[in-house]
């Protein structure tokens, strides 16, 4: 008994010795966390009783803060034995010392002879015995470098690059001359053992290509398959759009990332919306595989279930982050989940396996007048019962704001003199008098969602109101006084900037592009051309656009232009596949004489769902705004959180600049930094050599504050 007993106690003290070594080091290996994307670390190191004391631990300066506005750096750190990868805001690949920050290697992509296409959110890890490698998404191009020297791979693809046009090669009208359509991939893709699935971004206008998703052979770069997500020709799918859709119709991208089931080999997209923006008459029906989760065999593509979240998108209601892969409780029965948050404050919880909801879905009756000449409204909308909606749904009087007597008059006034129905302002379609409606903005936003193993789901979520304007282009095309630039820009530009680069002629607050007269007083020519080719954070690259064109539109902007007729100035026009008789003419946050949301706060919140029985646990305002010093009206704010197995809740995202920790149980603030630069992106938390560190990047360059371009490490201080 004597040994038995001594055998019992050598075992405890093994297996507590293993336990300890298996918290020595965590990683945070993937884009999201992990490849279920769920931004969850389950360290407890640094918990409620002791996060008051946590303190920088070390910084990285990338040395690429460009100055003023415009960094955008939205990019998650992954970190894998003991190694960090970080993607600067001018796009150089980093390795650092996860315990130091002290730099391993560097790389820059400019090698390779391609420009980058805008921001890169994340990378990928890969690895395979001794071969491990780090895949980056870079503008239209994948290349990968090995992770311990950070050397190009030039044996991957071709002279070291996959070109995602190549997916574009079965449509015959956007395949013929594919490297002419502007693609660019700005979040990273995802790995299931060899394969490696990726999405694509674009501009969702009349010159957006389709947006195809595609896999690659990890080790060669070889095309593996191709989804198309908008079907060519006996494709299911392909009668929920008008016949020609297929050659006229692009995006339906994915363009937030992938989440992948490793143990069944599924991998589950989310789609954006098809163009051309807030106007369908060319695309008749609900449009598949637009605004939908989709999951994949990811060895064959072969599409395996579909969930589709907006009929016929009128609003630009992309899925703007992966889902989250869960397992609930759900009537006493274990369900292995996938969680889908939307921009317009849904929740989608559906059986990750069959696609079923979890919670009943009903199919709402929505508006379909007034709409515009050729619009196909769909008379229904998708609306989960369980879980309630986490951003505001509903537009009427009483929602607006009396922030002050002043401020009321104002928004009334404007409230009054737009198309809106009380109760259902989010699903009116568009117009040109303009439309005051929810949903373009936030809910949720590319910065996603976080789930702790208990099913609880937390998403930071904006009430914005917006007001979008259409506007007859041919109508503007008569009426104004053409020259080949300004038609140019309209035919490209507008839909973003507003006719003639003038924003949305609804007066005064916020808007998410810049108004373009004045241009030539912040940028230089020379900067317009290179912003126009690269593209950068929300605007993507026009190296599309023929250089002779994108020429005649710096001119425009600058003022330098010949005053020439344009009768014959509608070349770029003519050389898309679809010229739509409508288009935007600006989207712009609905706001108050005082640049502060239109309706009453909370503006931005923090949300806590129990997934198992799609309840709230709570809901509290996220930031807020300094001269207000009012802590319950929350901010806009794009980035996203991370959970930790301390019972904490890191996240910034917001236009206060702070970086803050949430008590899960009951979402109170009990810690919060001043950072440097507005960090707009999703922390990461990870361990190395026993010690627990918080990571975020500070790139500013929001809501009209300063750019950065350095990356913070917090971690409680050594004990003396």
């Amino acid at each position: 008994m004597a040994t038995t007993g001594l055998y019992a106690q050598t075992a405890k003290k093994a297996v507590k010795k293993a336990a300890a070594a298996m918290v020595k080091d965590i990683d945070y290996p993937s884009y999201g966390g992990n490849k279920a994307g769920n931004r969850y670390m389950p360290a407890t190191q640094i918990n409620k009783k002791n996060v008051k004391d946590l303190q920088v631990a070390w910084t990285y300066d990338s040395g690429d803060n460009t100055g003023g506005r415009g960094n955008d750096w939205q990019y998650q750190p992954i970190v894998v034995k003991g190694v960090m990868y970080v993607v600067t805001p001018r796009s150089k690949l980093v390795a650092l010392d996860a315990a130091t920050g002290k730099q391993i290697w560097i790389f820059d992509p400019t090698v390779t002879g391609k420009r980058p296409g805008g921001p890169t959110r994340g990378v990928t890890y890969w690895e395979k015995g001794d071969d491990k490698r780090i895949i980056v998404n870079y503008g239209f191009v994948i290349f990968e470098v090995n992770a311990a020297t950070g050397e190009w791979i030039k044996s991957f693809g071709e002279d070291g690059l996959a070109d995602i046009h190549i997916g574009l090669k079965d449509n015959e009208v956007w395949g013929a001359d594919p490297q002419k359509w502007g693609m660019r991939n700005t979040s990273p893709g995802a790995v299931y053992k060899d394969v490696y699935v990726v999405g694509s971004s674009m501009s969702e206008g009349q010159d957006a290509p389709p947006g195809y998703i595609q896999a690659f052979n990890v080790i060669t770069g070889k095309l593996l398959w191709v989804f198309h997500t908008i079907p060519l020709p006996g494709e299911y799918g392909y009668s929920t759009w008008g016949p020609d859709s297929y050659k006229k119709i692009g995006a339906a991208n994915d363009w937030t990332g992938f989440v992948v089931d490793d143990k069944r080999g599924i991998v589950y997209a989310s789609t954006g919306s098809a163009s051309v923006d807030f106007y369908g008459a060319i695309r008749p029906g609900q449009n598949l595989f637009a605004n939908c989760i989709i999951a994949f065999d990811a060895k064959t593509g072969k599409r395996l279930w579909h969930f589709q979240t907006i009929h016929h998108d009128m609003w630009d209601r992309d899925l703007v982050c992966p889902g989250n892969l869960v397992t609930i409780m759900h009537n006493g029965k274990k369900i292995d989940a996938i969680a889908q948050a939307t921009k317009d404050g849904l929740l989608f919880i559906l059986d990750r396996v069959t696609g079923r909801p979890v919670f009943p879905v009903k199919e709402t009756p929505v508006p379909t007048t007034p709409a515009l000449p050729g619009e196909h409204p769909s008379p229904t909308q998708p609306i989960p019962v369980l879980p309630k909606p986490y951003s505001m749904q509903e537009l009427t009087e009483a929602t607006i704001t009396d922030r002050t007597p002043e401020a009321h008059a104002y928004v009334l006034e404007r409230y009054n003199n737009s198309l809106h129905v009380s109760g259902a302002s989010k699903y009116m379609p568009p117009s040109e008098k303009g439309t005051l409606y929810f949903g373009f903005g936030g809910g949720a936003e590319w910065g996603g969602t976080a789930v702790d193993p208990k099913g609880i789901i937390y998403i930071n979520s904006n009430n914005m109101l917006w007001w979008q304007f259409m506007v007859d282009v041919a109508k503007r095309d008569a009426l104004a006084a053409a020259t080949p630039g300004s038609t140019l820009f309209n035919a490209n530009c507008a839909s973003c900037h507003g006719s003639n680069g003038g924003g949305a002629n609804n007066g005064d607050g916020a808007q998410p592009y810049p108004v373009l007269t004045d241009v030539g007083s912040r940028l230089t020519r020379v900067q317009i051309s290179t912003l126009m080719e690269t593209g950068r954070a929300r605007m993507p690259s026009f190296a599309n656009v023929p250089k002779a064109d994108r020429d005649l539109i710096i001119d425009f902007l600058l003022h330098t232009e010949k005053n020439v007729p344009a009768a014959s100035a509608n070349v770029r026009r003519q050389t898309t596949p679809y010229s739509p008789a409508f288009q935007s003419n600006g989207t712009r946050q609905f706001r108050d004489q005082e640049g502060y949301p239109a309706m009453k706060a909370p503006w931005g919140t923090l949300n806590a769902i129990n997934m198992n029985t799609g309840q709230y646990l709570w809901q509290v305002p996220l930031g807020y705004y300094p001269k207000l010093a009012d802590h319950t009206t929350g901010t806009e704010n794009h980035g996203g959180a991370v959970v930790t197995g301390g019972g904490l809740l890191f996240i910034a995202a917001t236009d206060d600049e702070n970086l803050r920790a949430f008590d899960t149980k009951n979402g109170k603030v009990i810690w919060q930094y001043q950072l440097p630069a507005g960090g707009f992106a999703t922390p990461a938390s990870y361990m190395v050599n026993g010690k627990q560190y918080v990571s975020i990047v500070c790139g500013g360059g929001r809501y009209g504050l300063p750019s950065g371009g350095k990356l913070l490490t917090f971690a409680l201080p050594d004990k003396q």
